[in-house]
């Protein structure tokens, strides 16, 4: 799923100490055991509204005013907390296994 948000880098050495914006793209990969009924681990639709959620928390929003400092390794930290804690609130039965964010076209971190 996508997000569009502005940030600003004030100790990075370069154009990012300005402030800008990213669509950013977030990949997530959960793991869980099968489900009897449907033989499958979750349900696609069930797991992006769970992350629909959580990413609202971010979308069009300045992330300094979110996260202390936003480079991509800090964003996908706080993406990782917050998915983490919705997937325990959900019925998903599923636990977060990986999660990437791309900050553009070549441009990612995982966590």
């Amino acid at each position: 799923m996508d997000f569009s948000a502005a940030h600003s880098l004030p100790r990075y050495p370069g154009k990012c100490r300005n402030l800008h914006g990213h669509t950013y793209k977030v990949e997530v990969i959960v793991e869980g055991d099968k489900k009897p009924d449907s033989e499958c681990v979750a349900d696609f639709s069930e797991l992006k509204e769970v992350l629909r959620e959580v990413l609202e928390l971010v979308d069009h929003k300045y992330l300094n005013e979110i996260i202390e400092y936003p480079t991509s390794e800090n964003i996908a930290l706080f993406l990782k907390s917050e998915l983490e804690n919705k997937l325990k609130e959900s019925k998903l039965g599923v636990t977060l296994y990986s999660l990437r964010v791309w900050e553009g076209k070549d441009k990612w971190v995982m966590i």
